[in-house]
């Protein structure tokens, strides 16, 4: 009998194998160690050797270019040779690799209110991401937008259960393609698994105070949605809920998750979530407790907590855990290996790369989300300007020429990776590019104001995991000498767009906000400039909705532009000058002052009055809002059948009417309102939309259809039923109630 030598070709190596007979092989072969080793994912940027050769990691983050090269060589020289899943947060377009298309962020594109286009940008991402060697992407987010102070309202689809819904669904669908096997195909990931967004004081990952029923009622429902159609891996949230951290939430992850909604997909922490129970949290003794109590919840990869390893193991030796304990999520992380080919092909950088990775192609689609995300607030009648005429246009603001700021949070400059420090300037085109392209117009530019400085933690530059804490901001005074500069700008101009908004240091994770104003100089140099008499158009390129200035109710236009991506100033320049006609629609709504949060339009119907003593509680501008260059009406809805059961349809119609001299794409949203129900709830709930495109006088009739098991609540008990009685159909051009049309049906 011969030996075996390193060319005999092992069952699980065997492409002609089913996947489950090779996983069976590899885990037989496999030691306790090499089975932790598989639930790892580290981060590239530390030691790597370290990483691979004693901690077998199963997977890693963080990689630039040459580390991925590094860690194929790395696992080429393993027992088994396992190949390693690279993950990386590519968010909107793939967010750490050089030359790269960075879309406007998920907040941006979520005011499309188009999903086709979201999976358009989700595919695009995944070839860019594919061809770079990375295998999972940490997106979509489904956290549901409710304080705004919270530093990751950027990173969300915004406030409503189903639009997140349907945005998120796509997105995935972009993401994985036709199925794993597809070499264009990457990982999705729903995150952050479930009700991370539900903050105290908007503080990022605190407790949240949040019951089974709230969770049920609308936390709950994206993810549902996407586990049932295939979203591969699940990332939880940080926090705790009733105490208990999501990590071991047996009610979350094993009832709900994976027992009534039959989900097998990979679960994944969120970064040194098992780290963080024994020295944030402090609901473990050691990290073999904590590993022992993640394993048990079913946890499958844990990620950078590189102390997990010695903890899972000192957990087997003091009888926490069984040797066997790690199989079931070394079987999956396996899977998704052998899914994706890696064993046959590790997918590493290829001669293609440059053909892929910032094409044209994926430009174009770049310039027609920034187009489609971008919201017109207020226009006077200012806007369009002109592009004919030869105007004088003063451009100030700290932000009308930050190319990097103009990319938002998980982008080449956001600080999350240290090894590009931005994305090419070339490839960007600022407001101040996007404007001084426009051919006819004089452009002058003034910065105007400054933001913020920036000083070292008094606590230490280290949080006790090693991870950096972010830097304390310190907002900038107004400069006297930039606002006379700008305001000199501004009396020489025909009309003046002031650029203003937050800057990556005010944005993501530990960077949520105490305040919604604009900060530093910036609500100084508005009240010059509005003090002027000159038509002034606000441009908000901020990463969420902040609180303008009192003075701004005097501007000409208010635009919102939440973090546009590489071609938002070309998309703004083509709104202003009137190429490209505005149609996004908040996501989301806008607070007139931060002690008004939440916000949110769906809050649950009850309370003392409707206003402060000091303050209405209306939103700024609310869910749904936007405007066009044009007027639309909205007018005969009708209902075909006023009296339906639980397994009926609604039908109706609508007429929209373009009664105005330009062509709209107008957003029509459809709102349930449950009128008596037998527990608390809100007073309505988008529940579908349609997108119309209407020339100057046309007029369609919209075809609206829902299936009344959609017009559901859940009560007391937490089940979602339809309950009989009154209903409203409420339809409009957004969630404000003095606009919406009403045609009342009854559930019998």
């Amino acid at each position: 009998m011969t030996s075996q030598t390193l060319t005999t070709v092992l069952p699980y190596q065997d492409p002609a194998l089913s996947i489950p007979e090779r996983v069976a092989d590899l885990l037989s072969r496999m030691t306790v160690e090499e089975k932790v080793g598989q639930m790892l994912q580290l981060d590239a940027r530390d030691d790597l050797d370290d990483h691979v050769a004693r901690r077998h990691a199963g997977s890693i983050l963080h990689t630039s270019p040459e580390r991925i090269l590094r860690a194929n060589e790395l696992t080429a020289q393993t027992r088994l040779r396992i190949p390693l899943l690279v993950g990386e947060d590519c968010i909107h377009g793939h967010s750490f690799w050089p030359g790269a298309t960075i879309y406007p962020t998920q907040l941006g594109m979520a005011a499309s209110w188009d999903a086709e286009l979201v999976e358009r940008v989700a595919r695009a991402t995944a070839e860019e991401v594919a061809v770079t060697g990375i295998h999972w992407t940490f997106s979509p987010v489904l956290c549901i937008a409710r304080d705004l102070r919270w530093g990751r309202i950027d990173e969300t689809f915004g406030e409503d259960p189903f639009l997140i819904g349907e945005l998120a669904s796509a997105m995935v669908r972009g993401y994985q393609g036709d199925g794993l096997d597809d070499p264009t195909a990457i990982l999705a990931t729903a995150k952050h698994f479930a009700g991370y967004s539900e903050t105290q004081g908007g503080r990022d990952a605190s407790e949240a105070d949040i019951s089974r029923r709230k969770l049920r009622s609308w936390f709950l429902p994206p993810f549902e949605r996407v586990a049932r159609e295939g979203c591969r891996t699940f990332m939880l949230g940080y926090q705790t809920t009733d105490g208990v951290p999501i990590t071991t939430n047996d009610w979350l992850l094993s009832d709900v998750l994976r027992g009534e909604w039959g989900y097998t997909g990979t679960l994944i922490t969120d970064w040194d979530n098992v780290g963080r129970m024994v020295w944030e949290q402090k609901v473990q003794p050691d990290y073999a407790h904590a590993a022992a109590a993640a394993v048990k919840a079913g946890n499958d990869m844990i990620m950078t907590t590189p102390l997990f390893f010695e903890g899972a193991l000192e957990a087997v030796a003091q009888g926490l855990l069984a040797e066997d304990a790690f199989d079931a999520a070394a079987a999956r992380i396996l899977t998704l290996k052998f899914e994706l080919g890696l064993f046959e092909n590790p997918r590493l950088p290829g001669s293609e790369l440059d053909a892929v990775v910032g094409n044209a192609a994926h430009a174009e689609l770049n310039l027609e989300v920034a187009r489609r995300s971008i919201v017109l607030l207020e226009n006077d009648g200012v806007l369009p300007l002109d592009a004919a005429a030869p105007l004088k246009v003063a451009v100030t603001g700290p932000l009308a020429d930050d190319a990097q700021t103009q990319l938002g949070d998980w982008a080449g400059g956001s600080g999350q990776a240290g090894w590009l420090d931005g994305q090419p300037r070339e490839m960007i085109t600022t407001v101040l590019d996007g404007l001084q392209g426009v051919d006819g117009w004089t452009v002058a530019h003034t910065r105007g104001a400054d933001i913020l400085t920036l000083e070292d933690d008094p606590q230490g530059a280290l949080f006790p995991d090693g991870q950096p804490r972010p830097s304390v901001v310190k907002p900038c005074a107004p400069d006297e000498a930039l606002i006379a500069e700008a305001v000199a700008a501004a009396s020489e101009a025909d009309v003046v767009v002031a650029v203003v908004g937050d800057r990556i240091e005010l944005v993501g994770e530990g960077r949520s906000t105490a305040t919604l104003e604009l900060i530093g100089g910036q609500n100084a140099l508005l009240d010059a400039l509005i003090a002027t008499g000159k038509p002034v158009v606000i441009v908000l390129l901020a990463s969420k909705p902040l609180v303008l200035p009192a003075p701004a109710a005097q501007a000409a236009a208010v635009i919102w532009a939440a973090s546009p991506g590489m071609q938002g100033g070309r998309a703004l320049a083509e709104i202003i000058s009137g190429a490209v006609e505005p149609s996004g629609r908040l996501p989301i709504s806008f607070a007139r002052h931060v002690g008004q949060q939440p916000t949110y339009y769906n809050q649950i119907r009850g309370q003392h009055g409707d206003r402060y003593a000091d303050l209405t509680q209306a939103p700024a501008w609310g869910f749904g809002e936007g405007r066009s260059y044009t007027t639309v009406e909205y007018s005969d809805l009708s209902l075909q059948q006023t009296s339906l059961t639980a397994a009926d349809t609604i039908v109706g119609q609508v007429t929209v009417t373009n009664t105005g001299t330009r062509p709209v794409r107008e957003t029509v949203q459809v709102y349930v309102r449950d009128s008596v129900t037998s527990v608390s709830w809100t007073d309505r709930e988008l529940k579908t939309y349609r997108q119309v495109d209407l020339a100057p006088g046309e007029s369609v009739v919209v075809r609206l259809e829902l299936p009344v098991a959609d017009c559901t609540i859940v009560d007391a008990a937490g089940f979602r039923i339809v309950e009989p009685g009154a209903f409203e159909l409420l339809v409009g051009p957004s969630s404000r109630e003095d606009v919406l049309l009403s045609a009342g049906f009854e559930v019998v």
